[in-house]
């Protein structure tokens, strides 16, 4: 069985973070359910830390999800119904890259440290990631356009093979008065 990339001395595989977070209001975020599971504690008792000390998350380093934005991505993860007994009765708390930092300041253990360190630097790495295709996002950004162009012609064209045939002039059978026929 292959071995998960990690980081040297890395307690979580970089994978394992990385599909932890999306992207809700352009943000992107790690929900609630998933760090838990990750600093080896139980959600509501993450939860409840934060509640404990709400003066240091302010709306930009954590929010609720929307039921609509719950429902949307449990449908993008293919989460079919919830689990232990009946499921969330409430929505998740998105938590950002600040957030995560700041969750480390109330959750104090050394499983919460060592993991929020591999946390940020995946955050990190995908900053990096993120500015490196920034160039290239903006020369395919220019080739698309340079091509829609010319393709066109080729896609006019197209539509004009495509079209039904104009009828062809039925020839009228028998005698017509007037007519040259």
């Amino acid at each position: 069985m292959a071995k998960k990339k990690t980081t040297t001395g890395s307690v979580i595989p970089l994978e394992r973070i990385e599909q932890s977070i999306f992207l809700i209001r352009g943000q992107k975020v790690m929900l609630d359910t998933d760090l838990a599971r990750l600093y080896g504690v139980e959600t509501f008792n993450l939860n409840k830390a934060v509640k404990r000390n709400l003066e240091r998350f302010p709306d930009d380093f954590m929010f609720q999800l929307t039921k609509d934005e719950w429902e949307s991505l449990k449908f993008q993860i293919g989460m079919s119904k919830p689990k232990g007994r009946g499921g969330r009765r409430t929505p998740p708390y998105a938590f950002t890259e600040q957030g995560v930092a700041m969750l480390s300041s109330v959750l104090n253990s050394k499983q919460a440290a060592m993991v929020n360190v591999e946390i940020m630097r995946t955050f990190v790495r995908l900053r990096q990631l993120l500015a490196t295709h920034e160039d290239l996002a903006r020369k395919l950004e220019a080739l698309e356009k340079k091509y829609d162009k010319q393709f066109k012609v080729v896609f006019d064209a197209i539509r004009e093979l495509m079209a039904p045939p104009d009828p062809p002039k039925k020839r009228r059978i028998g005698f017509h008065a007037g007519s040259d026929d």
